[in-house]
């Protein structure tokens, strides 16, 4: 992770990272006052609203973008920084959630043609960082991912959860749901 060791987080450290996000911009968005945790709590709570028997899904929703934090400005590894520092605590399918919403972007622009008109201009910019659309092999590998239903739910969220004023359950909400997800 960027040649930084990072101890084994805990629940209360991975909170503690999402409230230091609180006044962190989501970084590529023209967005003035998006916050990281502003956008993991939109992207949660949508996911809470469409999945509610998934919590490990909504978890992956709130963290999936805190490799921004732990790896400033590496857009094209922010996914996997931040499932590696997930994945101890909370496990292999949030860290596989989390890591994939990136290239579930490639995929959807790839073959979902009205998906790349909904992207905010942030994200258009960073897909070429990102290797842009994903060749029909890739797309084909994948499409047979364990997690690839839930990956596009979570990318879809993610690209939907960039209202800077948007009403949401605040980070005390999640309390309960991260503790049970980390078991």
């Amino acid at each position: 992770m960027n040649g930084t060791a990072y101890r084994r987080p805990t629940v209360a450290t991975v909170v503690a990272l999402l409230q230091r996000s609180a006044g962190v911009e989501e970084p590529n968005e023209e967005t003035p006052g998006l916050t990281i945790l502003h956008h993991g709590l939109q992207c949660a709570a949508h996911l809470r609203c469409t999945h509610p028997e998934d919590a490990q899904l909504q978890v992956a929703g709130l963290l999936h973008d805190v490799g921004h934090l732990l790896a400033p400005g590496q857009e094209d590894i922010h996914g996997l920084v931040g499932a590696e520092y997930v994945r101890p605590v909370f496990g292999e399918r949030v860290a596989a959630l989390v890591e994939d919403h990136v290239p579930a972007k490639r995929y959807l622009v790839a073959v979902d043609g009205a998906y790349r008109a909904l992207l905010s201009p942030g994200s258009v910019r960073t897909l070429a960082k990102q290797n842009g659309p994903m060749t029909s092999e890739e797309v084909k590998a994948f499409g047979a991912s364990p997690h690839f239903e839930a990956v596009v739910c979570l990318r879809r969220a993610d690209e939907s959860a960039k209202d800077p004023v948007a009403q949401v359950p605040w980070l005390d909400t999640w309390l309960s749901t991260l503790h049970a997800v980390a078991g």
